[in-house]
């Protein structure tokens, strides 16, 4: 069974609200949407939600600003930051500071749902776990005052009392952090986001295929390593080839790769051919 939950929509175009509130209305979730960072402040200081989506590009306030705030007025609140342009830095400064989530604008329903999904996930999880660790609290509290009542006994009767009060308990912040770690590689200009298959170059979104994805993040995590054309199609298509097969289909590969990069961002200089030795990406 889905998730449901309540919540907040700050984006200041109309089109873009209306199509967030619709889709989310759809699937039982309670919307309120509002315009601008300060309604949002507002809002959030009024009542409590599961879950905001936010457009970091508002007016006076922006959404960085509505996120700070959020995280200091509502810690529990999870939030997907929005953004229109294609750039993953911003976003990036966003999970950082707390954000579960950032979608591109206009963002595909599919992806919507599966980031909204995630994240009341994530929350119903916090909830559950500082649920269990009051519990434990409160277990450890319990057993401290047995034991502080077994001291006027005989030793020998005190002794089971005693060998119950050393549990190991857990840190009541493991695990309530989501890892983002190894989501994000950067390198000249380059930012990789493997959760999300984007790479963008100097802020520029590169429109690349699968295939194409996997292999130049390969480059980037191997940078400078000069890789050779059988290891790239071992490692990112999965399967052994002779090396004339892997130096044509990589060839292919890399020509077209360069292609969508000049278009995107007018560079021609981030892939580095080794001729007779493989590839590499210039640092």
């Amino acid at each position: 069974m889905s998730l449901t939950g309540e919540i907040l929509i700050v984006d200041d175009e109309n089109n873009v609200r209306f199509f967030l509130m619709e889709t989310l209305i759809r699937d039982g979730h309670n919307v309120v949407a509002v315009e601008s960072g300060e309604a949002a402040l507002k809002i959030i200081a009024e009542r409590e939600f599961d879950l905001a989506l936010i457009d970091l590009n508002l007016g006076e306030i922006n959404g960085m600003e509505v996120l700070t705030a959020l995280h200091q007025i509502a810690p529990d609140t999870i939030s997907i930051v929005l953004t229109a342009h294609a750039s993953l830095e911003t976003s990036v400064d966003a999970l950082r500071k707390g954000a579960h989530d950032y979608l591109f604008k206009p963002c595909k329903t599919i992806e919507l749902r599966e980031s909204v999904h995630r994240g009341l996930q994530k929350r119903e999880r916090e909830v559950q776990q500082r649920h269990l660790l009051g519990q434990i609290h409160n277990l450890a509290t319990a057993l401290k005052d047995i034991q502080d009542s077994s001291d006027n006994l005989p030793a020998d009767s005190s002794k089971e009392s005693r060998l119950m009060t050393s549990p190991a308990w857990p840190s009541s912040g493991n695990n309530i952090q989501e890892d983002q770690a190894g989501r994000f590689l950067q390198l000249a200009g380059l930012l990789v986001d493997s959760l999300r298959h984007v790479i963008t170059l100097d802020g520029e979104l590169l429109e690349l295929s699968p295939t194409e994805f996997n292999l130049l993040a390969y480059l980037i995590s191997e940078a400078p390593r000069v890789v050779p054309p059988q290891e790239l199609v071992r490692e990112v298509q999965g399967y052994e080839s002779e090396q004339w097969e892997a130096s044509e289909t990589v060839r292919q590969h890399v020509h077209r790769i360069r292609q969508k990069i000049k278009e995107a961002a007018g560079r021609s200089d981030v892939i580095r051919t080794v001729r007779g030795v493989g590839y590499t990406i210039n640092g």
